[in-house]
């Protein structure tokens, strides 16, 4: 069973509807068990059951099993009917409601699943059986395991069945399945983002074959049309009567219409909008036509007519109207003009300013020499400046106050020099 819906669960329309005084409940239940599997089981105790609990049922062999109660009343002698099952034939009978003891024992059963599954496949892979091993059932009481596999052709599984018998200590029965009944089981994603169609409301398979993708125009790619499964998918069947119905006034045995101005053929269909596109040798331009139109140059053709002008049709273009966003305004569009603004005022006074160094070399050309010579003449002036400051004696100062005082300018008193 899926997160999402779950195709084994199932919605009484009848339950809130009055019976009759006199009515007599159907005393057929429908229960449900692991994966997809359902079967209907005689209440000759009258129990008083409800859907979603859980009781103990008659297996086919010795034993007893566990399941949940999916269906009651008048609802259950509706299904009998849709699946062809007579009630006369139903003689599997519902013991009791299951008590804490069966609940133990059943959930220790369904934690050894995952780990008999493994083993299984491992004694499998060493007796070299082309067969795999998908999903492992076991029966309530723990006295019996089913194990589901799929194998291309027959596969001979006795000394498995042997060896799984003395490691498990357990009845074994082997179940062989389709590959759809295998994606059905384990479940899974799709091409579509979607869980499995298989996994969670498709109940029957129905046969899918190429035919129904030609229809569809959809291009013969096993990459692209095969599920989960390795098979075709089962949604190419979904819509492949409403291309049936629109594919009868599309005619199908015209592949190229003469003209005077040479052989036109047939490139593409729309199917609904009932449009052919023929194209001429050579050129890259389709044309589009109606069916009615290929039908009167196929007409004519027979005729040995050939028409001048093929009569394309003028395709209807959507027109482009203004698209207004609610979120225009948010971050506010008068703050957003003014900063445009201000950037363009700044691009603009970038462009026309330089800088002083680049106009004065731009308008005295002329003075470059002279510009030059002095530099040297200033650099070998400061270099002499610079040999005088060396060879002078330093001058004294004095670390305390140089303000003249009455002295005329003599230290004072306590300083020192």
């Amino acid at each position: 069973m899926t997160s999402g819906c779950n195709k084994l669960d199932v919605y009484d329309w009848l339950a809130h509807m009055d019976m009759p005084t006199n009515y007599k409940p159907f005393n057929i239940v429908e229960v449900r068990f692991k994966g997809s599997r359902k079967d209907f089981y005689i209440n000759h105790e009258n129990l008083y059951l409800e859907m979603g609990e859980m009781i103990a049922v008659e297996p086919n062999a010795g034993g007893y099993d566990i399941g949940h109660v999916s269906m009651t009343g008048e609802l259950v002698r509706l299904q009998l009917k849709k699946n062809n099952v007579d009630a006369t034939s139903v003689t599997k009978k519902i013991y009791r409601k299951v008590t804490d003891a069966d609940i133990k024992k059943w959930q220790a059963a369904k934690d050894l699943e995952w780990e008999t599954m493994h083993r299984a496949r491992k004694l499998a892979l060493d007796l070299g059986l082309s067969m795999k091993i998908s999903d492992v059932d076991y029966q309530g009481d723990k006295s019996k395991a089913t194990f589901y596999y799929t194998a291309d052709g027959r596969v001979d599984f006795r000394e498995l069945i042997k060896r799984m018998a003395e490691a498990f200590r357990i009845r074994i029965e082997m179940r062989q399945i389709g590959m759809r009944q295998e994606a059905s089981r384990l479940g899974g994603i799709g091409s579509c983002g979607r869980e499995l169609c298989c996994s969670t409301w498709l109940t029957d398979f129905k046969t899918v074959s190429t035919s129904a993708a030609r229809y569809q125009n959809l291009s013969l790619n096993t990459l692209k049309l095969a599920g989960q499964c390795g098979k075709l998918k089962c949604c190419l069947n979904y819509e492949l009567d409403s291309y049936m119905d629109a594919l009868k006034d599309i005619p199908n045995n015209i592949e190229r219409i003469e003209t005077q101005r040479g052989v036109a053929f047939l490139q593409k269909t729309d199917i609904f909008k009932k449009l052919m596109w023929f194209s001429y040798p050579g050129e890259e331009n389709w044309i589009p036509l109606t069916t009615d139109r290929v039908k009167e140059i196929h007409h004519l053709n027979k005729e040995g007519v050939k028409p001048a002008e093929i009569g394309a049709v003028v395709l209807e273009t959507p027109e482009e109207k203004p698209v207004s966003y609610d979120y225009e305004n948010v971050v506010g569009q008068d703050s957003l003009t003014r900063l445009d603004e201000r950037n363009k005022k700044k691009r603009r006074s970038g462009k026309s300013k330089r800088k002083p160094e680049e106009k004065k070399a731009v308008s005295n050309p002329s003075r470059e020499k002279s510009a030059t010579a002095g530099n040297k003449q200033s650099a070998s002036e400061k270099d002499n400046k610079s040999a005088e400051a060396k060879t002078a004696k330093p001058k004294k100062r004095f670390r305390g106050n140089n303000r003249k005082g009455k002295n005329g300018g003599q230290p004072q008193a306590g300083q020192n020099s």
